[in-house]
This record gives C-alpha cells, structure tokens and sequence, in this order.
C-alpha cells in the first residue's frame, strides 16, 4: 500500500495569522501617514504664505499706482503670462486659483487709499480639516507668519481681524 505524501501549501489557520499581522501593521502605520501627510500640506502652505508674501511686495514695487494686489488671482496668470496688473506673472496658477496642496489661500488687498490698496492679508485654512490640514496660517503686510490651532475646525481662511490675534510662527 502506498502512503499519501502530506498536502503541500498553507492552512487555513496559517493564513489567518498572516492576515491579522498585516492588519495590526496597517492599524499602526495609516494614522501616523495621515499625519505625516498633515505635516507636508502644512509646510506647503507656510511655504506658499511666503511666496505670496514675496510676489505682494514684487507687485506693488511693479505696480505702486495699485498697491498690493486687489486678489490673489492678481498674482499669478496663465500661460504665456504677459505682466499686467491684472495677472501680473509671480506666482504658479495653481496658488493663484486659490488651492494647493490640502489648503485654500486667499489674499484680499485692503484699506484702498486714492486707489492703491495700502494693506493685505494672506490666509490659509484646510480644504478638509484632519485630512489635508489641522492648523490656520495667515499673515499681512508687515510678513510675520501666525497660526492658529484651529480649535473651531474651520476651513475658511482667516480675514484681517482674526490674523493680528494667531500666535507668530517660530
């Protein structure tokens, strides 16, 4: 009689643990990548404060009639971008439209004296708060970067009133 050599392959138990260690390994790394995620789109929007903050000053250098941009669209333009102080070239269309990286941006000029907006504030909130972002960022023409914790969940950003009371970025 001839024996029956043992089945080749894995049981069903075995398979079972495999899968209950992967879970446990998603259940630990997938917030920790939302948070680093979190991270990124917060850097960004810092980094993106202060290019706006670059191309206000540029603009009002190159158009002093005007002041500081009436809107953040002011800024940029699409390509070929010819400068006109309606889309004056120095920012990437995308921070331009109003959205980058998780956040809204916006940057109203203000305080109009004989036509030459004579202040700003630049805004930035999260498009989905705990996703894309925690934390609001702002700042105005005097190019200090505040942040507030965002304990009300907001995703619109911050006006000219609210930026004055955020803590200065470090």
């Amino acid at each position: 009689m001839k024996r029956s050599s043992p089945t080749k392959g894995f049981s069903l138990i075995e398979l079972l643990i495999v899968v209950a260690i992967i879970l446990i390994i998603a259940a630990i790394a997938i917030p920790n990548l939302l948070r680093a995620k979190i991270s990124a789109n917060e850097a960004s929007a810092v980094s993106s404060i202060r290019t706006i903050q670059q191309a206000e000053l540029s603009y009002t250098t190159s158009y002093p009639n005007g002041g500081y941009a009436t809107q953040l669209s002011n800024l940029g333009g699409a390509t070929p971008c010819v400068p006109t102080p309606g889309n004056a070239c120095l920012i990437d269309q995308s921070l331009a439209g109003g959205t980058k990286s998780g956040y809204f941006f916006t940057a109203p000029g203000g305080n109009p004296v004989n036509g030459a907006n004579t202040t700003y504030v630049i805004g930035a909130a999260p498009i989905t708060f705990n996703q894309s972002g925690v934390r609001l960022f702002c700042s105005t023409e005097d190019n200090v970067i505040r942040w507030d914790a965002n304990t009300s969940k907001s995703t619109t950003p911050p006006s000219a009133q609210q930026c004055p009371n955020f803590t200065a970025l470090q």
